[in-house]
C-alpha cells in the first residue's frame, strides 16, 4: 500500500510542480513578493498532497519563534521536503544555494528573481565575502537567510559535520540564529521514493543571540538541533 501511495504521489508531486512553474512565469515580471506567495502556494499543495495520499501530516513547532524580520534561520536537513517547507511559514525567505542549481530550467530564474543567495563552493574566501554582501542587502529588505549548516541531506540520526559558511554569517551579520530541529527524513527518505505515513515535525527552537565566539556558537547550535531533532525522532511520529 506505501508502494502505490507513494507512486501516485511522486506523479502528483511533479505534475503540480510542473503546473506551478509554468503558471509563476507572469511573476518574472512582478514584484518579487507575488513570486515568494506562488511559492508558498506551491508549497500548501505539497502538504496537502501528502496528507490526502501519502497519510503523512506537518506539524510546525513553536510558532511564536518564527522570525518576522531579518534573521538567520539554520535548518536540520535531512530531505528535499525541508527546502520548500519554509517557504510556507517564513514571510519572506531567501536561500543559500549551490550554483549548479542554477542550471535547473525554471528554478534557476526564480532564484534570481527571488534574489536568492548563490554560492561557488570553489571559490572559497572570496565566495565567503560575496555571501555575507548579499547576505546583508537582503536583510535590508527585512528577509529571512536560511542556510542549512550541515550544507547536505543525512539520514535521521546520523551524525554530520557542521559547516563553517553559518558561522562566518553569524559573525558577520550581528543578528540572533533560529535552529529549526525536524524528523522529516524518516516520511520522506533523501533517497528513494517510498513515502511512510505519520507525522513531519519542524521545530523552531530558542533564537541563538549574536556576539557568541565561533567554537561556542557552532556547539550550541549543533546541540541545540542534534538534541531537538533525536527527541523528535524518539516520540516515533
Amino acid at each position: 500500500m506505501i508502494l502505490v501511495r507513494s507512486l501516485l504521489f511522486m506523479i502528483a508531486f511533479y505534475a503540480w510542480s510542473v503546473f506551478m512553474a509554468l503558471a509563476m512565469l507572469p511573476t518574472v515580471i512582478a514584484p518579487r513578493r507575488w513570486m515568494i506567495a506562488c511559492f508558498r502556494f506551491w508549497g500548501r499543495g505539497i502538504y496537502l498532497m501528502l496528507a490526502v495520499i501519502c497519510g503523512i501530516r506537518v506539524e510546525v513547532r513553536g510558532q511564536h519563534l518564527i522570525p518576522q524580520g531579518a534573521a538567520l534561520v539554520a535548518p536540520k536537513h535531512q530531505c528535499m521536503f525541508d527546502v520548500f517547507s519554509q517557504f510556507v511559514w517564513l514571510p519572506d525567505s531567501c536561500w543559500v544555494m549551490k550554483k549548479e542549481l542554477m542550471w535547473i530550467p525554471f528554478f534557476g530564474w526564480y532564484a534570481l528573481k527571488t534574489r536568492m543567495i548563490i554560492v561557488d563552493r570553489e571559490g572559497h574566501a572570496a565566495a565567503l565575502k560575496r555571501m555575507v554582501k548579499d547576505a546583508l542587502a537582503r536583510f535590508a529588505d527585512g528577509r529571512q537567510l536560511v542556510i542549512f549548516p550541515e550544507g547536505t541531506r543525512g539520514a535521521p540520526g546520523a551524525a554530520t559535520d557542521y559547516k563553517p559558511g553559518v558561522a562566518a554569517l553569524y559573525r558577520e551579520l550581528g543578528v540572533p540564529c533560529v535552529p529549526v530541529a525536524t524528523n522529516s527524513g524518516v516520511h520522506w527518505p533523501a533517497h528513494g521514493f517510498l513515502r511512510k505515513p505519520g507525522t513531519i515535525v519542524f521545530e523552531f527552537l530558542e533564537p541563538i543571540p549574536p556576539g557568541l565566539k565561533r567554537a561556542t556558537f557552532m556547539e550550541t547550535l549543533k546541540t541545540r538541533i542534534e538534541t531537538a531533532s533525536n527527541a523528535l525522532l524518539a516520540e516515533g511520529l
